[in-house]
């Protein structure tokens, strides 16, 4: 395959006159230049964000050193209307722009406008991606910068160990769905883009759904590439927020004491139920056997005939196998998890106190997980063929 040369930068913009200089003084600083910065400067008609993106869309008409596109779903009439409306549009609205703008070669970075990063991050990303040519997707690692506010640091603290833990586990188990989805911390080529049918532009977990069908698809790439230094992030900001149903923002502003049940940590045997049920996966080729998630799997699906269909339309053990993997999905996983009480693990199990320790005593439990983390992310690289 040719090698990647250009990147387009996608970013959708609700209210974000505060944070669009900053974004715009960090792309001005990267080292590598061959990239077009895509907005969507999005709200509803005349609502929230209004008078903001207005400013934004002012501030934009002024920048003269950086390639620009910009797509106004702000101003009077041109605002959304109706179901058709929010971050998950604004985001199909700029990768469709970038679809008629370049070929499949092309690179999207999707970002946000609170997000910082280093100068060579475009860089990083290029060499990433031209050193594994066949992957469909990079799951940026990423990291929040804490604010200095407790009533802010401690969800936020609480909301990343969950996701990191979360993250973590399903590494261990070399789940191909073991990705965290975050906007503004993927990268893709259009080739794959086109191959999965776009994103579904939901009003949020969007980001979640597109990285689900690119390891439908493909390979996702956990971790930049030699030489990258490997703590090398996407820094977003961990601000609380209503603008989508869940995510970061949400969690944050609703504060500590929901997220326990809102966001629990699983136990260990959960997983280790998930893989059983993988390694299962041979053996149904040839005869039904109950795995540990074959009761909750006839509830969800409401049918007590889970593998004969899959048997019938996939005559190989290998596209049988991953017919089962792309059932037993992502979502799924997660669903499985929650629907089990025995698979929660309280608070107090974990090594350090949430609403009670020290903000540095908590961001150094943060610390541990991202070290792990990372550290799983590099050997499933090593063992993935480039």
């Amino acid at each position: 395959m040719p090698p990647y040369r250009h990147i387009s930068v996608a970013v959708p913009l609700l209210a974000e006159r505060e944070n669009l200089p900053l974004l715009l003084s960090r792309l001005r600083a990267q080292t590598f230049r061959n990239f077009t910065l895509y907005l969507c400067v999005n709200n509803e008609e005349q609502g929230f964000g209004f008078d903001e993106n207005q400013e934004c869309l002012h501030l934009l008409q002024q920048v003269t050193d950086l390639p620009l596109v910009v797509i106004d779903r702000s101003s009077p009439g041109q605002g959304w209307t109706g179901k058709k409306k929010g971050v998950g549009w604004a985001r199909k609205l700029l990768f469709e722009r970038i679809m008629a703008d370049h070929d499949d070669r092309e690179l999207v970075v999707s970002l946000d406008a609170d997000t910082d990063f280093d100068p060579d991050y475009l860089a990083a990303v290029l060499l990433t991606m031209n050193a594994h040519p066949a992957s469909s997707a990079f799951a940026v690692p990423y990291y929040h910068p804490l604010s200095g506010t407790d009533a802010l640091d401690r969800p936020l603290l609480r909301y990343e160990c969950y996701m990191r833990h979360y993250l973590i586990n399903l590494l261990l188990i070399s789940s191909p769905y073991a990705f965290t989805a975050l906007g503004s911390a993927i990268v893709f080529p259009l080739w794959a883009y086109r191959r999965v049918g776009g994103i579904t532009p939901l009003q949020g977990g969007e980001d979640f759904y597109l990285l689900q069908k690119f390891a439908k698809t493909g390979t996702i790439e956990r971790c930049f590439a030699a030489p990258v230094h490997s703590r090398l992030t996407v820094r977003p900001q961990g601000r609380p927020s209503q603008r989508v149903p869940f995510g970061t923002g949400p969690a944050v502003a609703a504060g500590l004491d929901i997220m326990a049940t809102r966001y629990p940590f699983y136990a260990p045997a959960g997983f280790a139920a998930v893989k059983a049920t993988y390694d299962a996966f041979p053996a149904l080729y040839d005869h039904d056997i109950e795995t540990p998630m074959s009761a909750f799997l006839r509830q969800q699906l409401a049918t007590d005939d889970l593998w004969q269909p899959l048997r019938r339309n996939f005559h190989t053990l290998q596209h049988f196998i991953h017919a089962c993997t792309e059932r037993v999905d992502g979502l799924r996983i997660l669903q499985y998890l929650k629907a089990n009480p025995a698979f929660r693990l309280p608070d107090e199990a974990q090594p350090v106190h949430f609403h009670t320790d020290p903000i540095p005593v908590l961001d150094a439990f943060r610390n541990r997980l991202f070290d792990q983390e990372m550290s799983l992310r590099q050997k499933c690289a090593s063992a993935s063929p480039a």
